[in-house]
């Protein structure tokens, strides 16, 4: 009897030790090379401006500023703005387009009208129209992405503004262009074809059937006067309860596939979360990232329909040309890790994503702009995480919330950086207290032997940066490693990006 209770105790003894040692794993990140999904199109490093109350005027165009150039852009903006590479500027709307008459915006500035804006209930001085957009575009390196109005507007509205943007010397609105100073043509790359024309706030809302009709005839026109223009259709906006974003999606592909290049999806995240934008619960913010992932895959998942359904060869991508990381702390900047993360998973079909508002970029003083988080997030984005998004296996604990189950603590990507000779890894740990200890295997490829860690963290995930005091910063560290496996700990709600060179 002895010998069974003292064999029952070690054997409980052991199952105690394996369970507390199978409880104190590491997490785990498996990279191979071999498993990539698609290239990573730069364009996901993009913005988005609308003229929303000092969003242009006082943050962007000020020409009574001190920092004022010669063109009334604040120079300390630009400046800032040419380091992050921002790779195209969607403009001018948003709500705004919708109403929005665009030869109000040209020509001579003390003869443009002053006009109320119904989107924003504002007056518009129209002292920042389309030239001055085109400025803007080339003195931070962008690409024109231009929103005509599918609200208010007219084919024809729509046909002139390309033609005044894009028109050689000899027809009437490039001959104007020419007039006011612009001999060469702007060189406009991609047209929105309208803005959330589904939903109810918009100025000339449409049903489906309506928006199809215009927009394709829209883009035909833009078509026959430049062939070369990336169209993108007006996706769905509308995703409260009981309003049928995914019919509308559905429907404007049905109608269009083949006619258009890209689907825009508008997401500004907070909307998923118990009680929206007031919900200040870090966990729940730390789940958006699902949020995202979930439109997409809805939204990939129609299009391939469509394109099964109609045999088209011309492919059609996801321009995500309106999200939100929030407004400059911290916890922006852990926000802003999670939608590029969702983009790179993403890679084969996001092709375009602008950040709402370019402003948000950086930081806005009448002392100086400086570098807030959020910058700091997307320039190692924009600078380091291009090439080939990798398919990545990452084993670690999740939580739950009230809107999503099983949210791994991790949220991790990972890219093949061929021109740098680079593995990049991206990771966000949304654990608020807890530092995450991760074993990182490199399934495959030979690496030199020594990594680089680029960490964002504050003490508080509501730390901001100001013009006087800047919390957030990269603090990068050396970080040594044998073979093809690492570790790592991830601090407590940080955004981590490791640079691994391989040989």
């Amino acid at each position: 009897m002895k010998k069974i209770v003292k064999l029952t105790f070690c054997l409980m003894a052991v199952l105690l030790l394996s369970a507390a040692a199978f409880a104190q794993q590491n997490a785990r990140i498996k990279i191979d090379t071999d498993r990539q999904i698609d290239t990573i199109d730069p364009n996901i490093y993009s913005a988005f401006v609308e003229p929303i109350r000092t969003v242009v005027y006082g943050s962007i165009y000020d020409p009574e500023s001190p920092f004022a150039d010669e063109n009334g852009f604040r120079q300390d903006f630009i400046d800032l703005l040419k380091e992050l590479n921002v790779r195209s500027v969607r403009w001018p709307g948003g709500n705004f387009v919708s109403g929005y008459k665009w030869e109000d915006g040209i020509g001579p500035k003390d003869q443009r009208p002053a006009k109320r804006d119904l989107a924003w209930n504002q007056i518009e001085s129209n002292q920042m129209g389309t030239d001055e957009y085109v400025k803007l575009c080339s003195l931070i390196g962008a690409d024109n992405f231009l929103c005509v109005n599918g609200g208010t507007g007219t084919l024809d509205d729509a046909r002139n503004w390309v033609e005044y943007c894009n028109g050689e010397a000899g027809t009437y609105y490039a001959d104007l262009r020419i007039k006011y100073g612009n001999e060469k043509p702007f060189d406009v790359k991609y047209v929105g074809l309208g803005n959330e024309i589904d939903g109810p706030w918009q100025m000339g809302q449409k049903s489906a059937e309506d928006y199809c009709k215009w927009a394709l005839e829209a883009g035909k026109l833009i078509s026959l006067l430049d062939e070369d223009i990336k169209l993108v259709a007006s996706g769905a906006s509308l995703y409260r309860p009981g309003n049928d974003w995914v019919d509308w999606n559905d429907y404007v592909l049905d109608k269009m596939i083949g006619k258009i290049d890209y689907l825009s999806v508008h997401r500004y995240a907070t909307e998923a979360l118990p009680g929206g934008r007031s919900n200040k619960v870090f966990s729940d913010h730390m789940s958006l990232g699902l949020d995202i992932d979930e439109k997409i895959e809805t939204t990939q998942a129609l299009i391939k329909k469509a394109m099964v359904k109609s045999e088209s060869e011309r492919p059609v991508y996801i321009s995500f040309d309106e999200y939100s990381p929030g407004f400059g702390g911290l916890l922006s900047s852990l926000m802003l890790a999670q939608h590029l993360n969702s983009f790179i998973r993403h890679a084969d079909v996001v092709k375009m994503a602008n950040i709402t508002m370019i402003t948000n970029l950086v930081g806005n003083s009448p002392e100086g702009d400086f570098k807030n988080s959020v910058f700091h997030t997307f320039l190692l984005y924009s600078h380091n995480a291009l090439g080939t998004a990798l398919d990545v296996k990452t084993i670690c604990d999740d939580y739950d919330n009230e809107v999503f189950k099983n949210i791994p603590y991790l949220d991790v990507t990972a890219v093949l950086n061929e021109a740098d000779n680079k593995v990049i890894i991206n990771v966000v740990n949304r654990n608020e207290t807890d530092a995450i200890e991760t074993n990182i295997d490199l399934q495959s490829g030979e690496y030199a032997g020594k990594a680089t860690a680029n960490v964002i963290n504050a003490e508080s995930i509501d730390t901001r940066n100001t013009k006087d005091a800047q919390p957030v910063q990269v603090e990068s560290e050396p970080v040594s490693f044998k073979g093809n496996t690492l570790l790592y700990s991830f601090p407590a709600h940080s955004f981590t990006q490791i640079e691994i060179p391989f040989k």
